[in-house]
């Protein structure tokens, strides 16, 4: 007995294009990111969720959604950030058990360095090339993320 296989349509087959295309920039990023913080003693990763409250302490749960992320990985993470002196935790008066992770004052000035650093980054990246085309790119990224998340 054969099986019939579905065939992609014409879009199907962009976004398929799209999607591996995303995963090797999301690794050219990771790396960027990697090398902007290691002598900070950060990663990528380390840097998310340094970024994720920025504008104000979060539990790891929130973190979590916001990031697109396990609960679990973003625990580990603000985990060795706190031991390293990033981040401190603090009491969720909205939650007894889920505790904020909240910038310490080493976060804040390791943070404020990241940026200084990637704003220069993105503009050795981005030189030469159209704001509005990065623009649409990014707006076509958050539709089909929205598809995404409603399917």
């Amino acid at each position: 007995m054969t099986t019939r296989t579905e065939r992609r349509t014409a879009a199907a087959e962009a976004f398929t294009g799209l999607i591996l295309e995303s995963f090797r920039f999301n690794g050219g990023l990771l790396a960027a990111g990697d090398r902007l913080t290691r002598d900070l003693g950060l990663t990528s990763a380390r840097w998310q969720v340094l970024g994720a409250i920025d504008d104000g302490p979060l539990p790891v749960a929130q973190i979590a959604r916001n990031m697109g992320l396990t609960r679990q990985a973003v625990q580990r993470v603000a985990n060795d950030l706190a031991a390293d002196g990033f981040v401190a935790f603090a009491p969720n008066p909205d939650h007894r058990r889920a505790r904020l992770v909240c910038l310490t004052d080493r976060g804040r000035a390791v943070l404020d360095e990241i940026g200084r650093r990637q704003a220069a980054w993105a503009n050795r990246i981005a030189a030469g090339r159209d704001a509005g085309e990065l623009a649409a790119a990014t707006a076509v990224i958050n539709v089909l993320r929205a598809a995404l998340e409603a399917d």
